[in-house]
């Protein structure tokens, strides 16, 4: 196959958006002959039709949706080069990208992350909340400058990114202050058949909590399972449970959810890691994230 031509690629991109050469034409100001002329000369690179007339319309062929998927990456992709760079130009702040796996308590997450808007000038953060697969697909396509997790990078995965430690914390219970004393005598026997809300069976720390679970001989009463660390805060915020958290953000986990520690479940750590595209972090904010962490939070 020929070098593929990416203003042919455009004009298709644009008549497959609009619905008709018609349309495109007057968005991209040329006359319909010539979006028509490099339509024929992009369909003769691939060797194949990528439209296909619907009455007054046109429609994708099959090839026209593979090669309509790929423009779309490929120019949303260019379009946030476009403004990134317009950003650093026009603000004399940086800009941060950052994914955060959506189980990582929210606390832990904005103390790793609260120094960089301390530094003078701030870097401008911008946050985004996924699975752990989803953010390492942004960060290979440079979408983010680094993600937060609560467990390492899988092997295998084709994504050329590298762990970074920044910690760990022993885990703790919690749960509502008028509660605390209750639960705190003769815990951890204290747990047994008692509420429990519990991260979801996929995390690192539920399957670790259950472990202990095993080795203690407790058997909670799960009435909560959830995906999202937040919302789980939430339910022990109002009462429904004992929930989990790290004991590195103790003190403030206390105040924000009016709760209490009733345990520490001994041999139970949580992990967390900055995973960036650089064997050796050059990025100044990430770079400051990953040496506060490990000073301050977790040392």
């Amino acid at each position: 196959m020929r070098h593929l031509n990416y203003n042919h690629l455009l004009y298709f991109w644009t008549v497959a958006n609009e619905g008709s050469i018609a349309r495109a034409s007057e968005v991209l100001h040329l006359t319909p002959q010539t979006i028509s002329g490099q339509l024929k000369l992009l369909e003769d690179t691939f060797g194949e039709p990528l439209f296909q007339r619907a009455g007054r319309g046109l429609v994708l062929t099959s090839t026209g949706h593979t090669v309509h998927q790929y423009a779309d990456e490929i120019f949303t992709l260019g379009a946030e080069l476009s403004r990134r760079i317009h950003d650093r130009e026009s603000d004399s702040s940086q800009l941060l990208n950052v994914g955060i796996v959506d189980s990582i308590p929210k606390l832990v997450a904005r103390r790793i992350l609260q120094p960089v808007l301390e530094t003078d000038p701030a870097f401008r953060l911008s946050c985004h909340e996924g699975g752990l697969d989803h953010l390492l697909g942004e960060l290979a396509v440079h979408r983010l400058d680094m993600v937060l997790s609560d467990r390492p990078m899988p092997p295998g995965l084709s994504v050329k990114a590298y762990n970074h430690l920044l910690g760990n914390s022993d885990v703790a219970f919690f749960v509502t202050a008028s509660k605390a004393n209750r639960y705190r005598a003769k815990f951890p026997k204290s747990l047994d058949h008692a509420p429990m809300l519990l991260p979801s069976r996929n995390s690192v720390l539920r399957r670790n909590l259950d472990d202990w679970f095993e080795r203690t001989g407790v058997t909670p009463d799960v009435i909560g399972e959830f995906d999202d660390g937040a919302l789980l805060n939430t339910f022990g915020e109002v009462g429904a449970g004992i929930f989990p958290a790290p004991v590195a953000v103790a003190e403030q986990f206390n105040r924000l959810y009016r709760s209490r520690l009733i345990g520490t479940a001994d041999g139970v750590t949580e992990n967390f890691y900055g995973i960036s595209s650089e064997r050796k972090v050059r990025n100044p904010a990430v770079a400051l994230i990953n040496a506060k962490a490990r000073e301050q939070l977790f040392g």
